[in-house]
């Protein structure tokens, strides 16, 4: 499990970006990856944990799931 910040997320496209805590590079996000309905819940800025996946071309994020504080 990787915690992180969304960056931004643009829920018209259905996708953003992740700024990991680690330092690692920045992850795309895909609405299809977010767990259960939270997409609708999703902010810039919004603290999140996620897994990691590689696709062929690049890695993303998957399992995203917001954390309230």
């Amino acid at each position: 499990m990787i915690f992180g910040t969304m960056k931004w997320f643009s829920a018209d496209r259905g996708f953003g970006l992740i700024t990991r805590d680690d330092g690692g590079t920045d992850v795309f996000v895909h609405f299809s990856a977010i767990a259960g309905s939270c997409a609708q819940g999703i902010e810039d800025n919004q603290r999140v944990e996620f897994d990691i996946a590689q696709s062929h071309r690049e890695i993303h994020a998957v399992n995203i799931r917001p954390l309230r504080s």
